[in-house]
């Protein structure tokens, strides 16, 4: 049951290191699309300070229960099963919102559906963040990112590397304000806004 991601073993550290620079004030942080269940691991290990509540579709919930489970970390909640696509999330309030590698994965409406979710349930001065590769109207996509947008896209047509303005833009329609923009390895972002 337990799965295992390279990617993730490659970029949590990474991760980890701008997630304890924001995430300085104690509460609950909810994960959404937890995939393998690594990242929340290694996150609840990191940030002892916070309550890591996992989240995913319910054919990923198994992996994320058995990482959980051999961590042991008290500060790490069960998974929940959460479809950007249901109508109900099953977490009411959030100090704030994590979502890594997922933006490019699903529909530009769920990218829609999550900023929305995430405006609705964090608190003043909450965060939003989010990781993955980004194209900027500026300046050209990176040839691995160019590869990687042909790779999804040949798998799912509505999936692929969006453009930061629009995820902004979708951001800001939902009262969420740009507070940091970061180069990571393996030409990733990591992209915050605050709940005004």
């Amino acid at each position: 049951m337990k799965q295992s991601s390279p990617s993730c073993e490659r970029n949590k550290e990474p991760i980890l290191a701008v997630l304890r620079e924001i995430l300085v004030e104690p509460g609950l942080v909810l994960e959404i699309g937890s995939g393998s269940g690594q990242h929340a691991v290694h996150f609840a290990r990191g940030l002892p300070h916070v309550i890591w509540q996992p989240t995913d579709v319910a054919a990923n919930l198994p992996s994320i229960s058995a990482w959980r489970d051999e961590a042991g970390l008290a500060n790490l909640r069960a998974p929940l099963d959460l479809d950007l696509f249901s109508g109900d999330w099953p977490v009411r309030a959030a100090q704030a919102v994590v979502c890594i590698n997922t933006v490019h994965i699903v529909s530009w409406e769920g990218v829609k559906r999550l900023f929305a979710g995430a405006a609705r349930r964090l608190a003043p001065r909450g965060i939003l963040y989010v990781y993955g590769p980004y194209r900027y109207a500026d300046r050209p996509l990176e040839p691995s990112n160019e590869e990687f947008d042909r790779w999804l896209k040949a798998r799912d047509p509505l999936s692929g590397v969006r453009r930061f303005e629009d995820v902004n833009c979708a951001a800001m329609e939902n009262g969420l304000t740009l507070a940091g923009d970061r180069a990571m390895p393996a030409n990733n972002r990591s992209l915050w806004w605050t709940r005004n």
